[in-house]
């Protein structure tokens, strides 16, 4: 079996996977999702650096990095042709489609009854200023992003003013999400194959509680309702694997905030005697393994 890893670069996680993988008799190449090569006709249709994608039984997507408009797209349309060639890909392309775009995320868990902060999503400064009155004290995000990195939080009109300003340069979409008093805590539940693997309590000394902006961590049980929002909202966006953050809010409400199709796990593996990188190996194999073959050698098409 042959499943192959994408990802910008060799790294922590890359090699945590490359290595359960192997234990478990599987080539796993690295491919640089940066250097996908497609043909239309002839032979092997989409490779890179010699390793032919569609012959591979699945593809572990671990990045999509940043790029052109053109380069984005590309490298989703080469993940659909793969799915469509019958590859097993995880996630899905559809599914870090929408869980890349935080809106997309948002309205989703909305639409599958998640409770998830109120949210305005505008394209001008007047619609942004316009939310932030409605919403008051509210953080700003990139529609695209991670880590916590460009997440801002405005409280006055002038603060707002000057935020939005800064992205209407840039060319950006406001998006505009109510703040939720949380203690300066969230939880991380790590969501495989239908199931919470782990979760854990991130702590700062500020609103921002993502492990790379200096958060600690801690392990936690998820009590029953949390855990049913966790797989809720995995399933919301249809992944294999996600990292579901959810806010426990002073007033004793609780909220799925972000679900993330590419997540980490290197802050959450300190917290867990679980092997998170195994246990996702073990589980996409099993899923190439269960996958039929179809007559012509390739995998047969998904469902």
């Amino acid at each position: 079996m042959r499943i192959a890893i994408l990802s910008s670069q060799e790294g922590w996680h890359v090699n945590a996977l490359q290595a359960a993988l192997v234990a478990r008799g599987v080539e796993a190449p690295l491919v640089p999702i940066t250097r996908l090569l497609a043909r239309v006709g002839g032979r092997a249709c989409l490779e890179c650096e010699g390793v032919a994608l569609e012959a591979c039984d699945g593809v572990i997507v671990r990045t999509i990095p940043g790029g052109s408009l053109e380069q984005i797209i590309f490298r989703m349309d080469a993940l659909h042709r793969l799915e469509e060639l019958g590859v097993r890909v995880v996630n899905s392309p559809a599914a870090i489609e929408r869980t890349v775009d935080k809106y997309y995320t948002s309205f989703l868990l909305e639409d599958a009854g998640v409770p998830t902060p109120r949210t305005i999503v505008a394209e001008n400064l007047d619609q942004a200023m316009a939310a932030f009155e409605e919403l008051g004290d509210v953080v700003v995000k990139p529609l695209f992003g991670s880590e916590g990195k460009g997440i801002v939080r405005v409280a006055d009109e002038d603060s707002a003013y000057r935020a939005f300003r800064a992205l209407e340069l840039g060319r950006y979409v406001y998006y505009v999400q109510e703040f939720i008093p949380h203690r300066n805590e969230d939880i991380r539940a790590f969501v495989l194959g239908g199931r919470v693997l782990a979760a854990m309590r991130r702590r700062a000394p500020g609103w921002k509680t993502n492990v790379a902006q200096g958060a600690r961590v801690e392990p936690v049980t998820l009590a029953a309702d949390l855990e049913s929002l966790s797989l809720r909202a995995a399933r919301a966006v249809g992944a294999v694997y996600a990292g579901v953050d959810l806010l426990q809010a002073e007033d004793g409400r609780s909220y799925v905030v972000e679900v993330n199709g590419v997540p980490g796990w290197r802050g959450l593996q300190r917290t867990t005697p679980v092997d998170v990188g195994a246990s996702i190996a073990e589980h996409i194999w099993g899923l190439c393994a269960r996958q039929p073959a179809a007559a012509d050698g390739r995998a047969a098409r998904l469902p």
